[in-house]
């Protein structure tokens, strides 16, 4: 497999995993959501790095030595907030505080086109993880630049239905208003749904199985004791709960 492509597939396995094993009680279930955490966080470790050097990065219980990238064009804020959502889902505290150093600027350099939205949103969940000043300002224009005056790029009804709810679901998190996360988060998974469900061709397609960034905000919320009364389909309980700490040499 390319590099290029390592990610999305190793994330798509792991959604697809959840169709054969929705509560994600399954070791083959968990071992696929580390691979791909592993892979995202191993792509932003290597591009870090000036090229023609090695990393050793541990990849399916297997420490990889391997060559350093400088920037890529998949080395872009669509991919670092998957690789992020992830570590959040696994719970990688060590790999979110490397990605959360990891340079806007860099993610610029890809030369891939995103809504403006996605920057905010990455530097809002970067300066969360660090503990700095500001959250604020930049979820505030991470929500602003998800509204149909803002997009360019994306389509409106994906915007609104996938990428808005953690936004709005975080908010609620730095909140504390437990009542209010549950109602968000009711919300997002039944966009979700409403989405995924709206033709054929979506109802077949893997991103479907797993509401994925609000499984991560989730998974944040639930570690900071937040009551999750919300039970779905696309949120395997597993995933949610960290059903298999320490199970896998991650």
């Amino acid at each position: 497999m390319s590099r290029r492509r390592a990610l999305d597939t190793a994330l798509t396995y792991a959604m697809a995993r959840c169709e054969v094993d929705p509560g994600a009680e399954e070791f083959e279930t968990w071992e696929a959501w580390v691979t791909a955490m592993q892979l995202g966080h191993a792509r932003f470790a290597l591009a870090t790095r000036p090229e023609g050097h090695t990393l050793t990065c541990r990849i399916k219980e297997k420490e990889r030595n391997l060559p350093t990238t400088g920037p890529r064009p998949n080395v872009n804020a669509d991919s670092w907030v998957k690789a992020f959502y992830l570590a959040l889902i696994c719970r990688e505290n060590e790999r979110l505080g490397g990605l959360a150093q990891v340079p806007v600027s860099l993610l610029r350099e890809s030369g891939a086109t995103f809504d403006e939205y996605i920057y905010a949103w990455v530097e809002t969940l970067q300066r969360f993880w660090l503990g700095q000043d500001g959250v604020g300002d930049p979820l505030v224009a991470a929500v602003d630049g998800t509204g149909p005056d803002s997009a360019r790029w994306a389509d409106q009804d994906y915007m609104s239905s996938i990428l808005y709810p953690p936004i709005m679901l975080f908010y609620r998190y730095l909140r504390e208003d437990h009542e209010k996360f549950n109602e968000a988060l009711a919300d997002a998974l039944r966009w979700h749904k409403e989405y995924w469900t709206a033709d054929d061709d979506r109802a077949i397609n893997s991103d479907s199985l797993v509401a994925f960034g609000t499984l991560a905000i989730a998974c944040l919320a639930h570690d900071k004791g937040f009551p999750i009364e919300v039970e779905s389909e696309y949120l395997p309980k597993a995933l949610l709960t960290f059903a298999w700490r320490g199970e896998i040499d991650t």
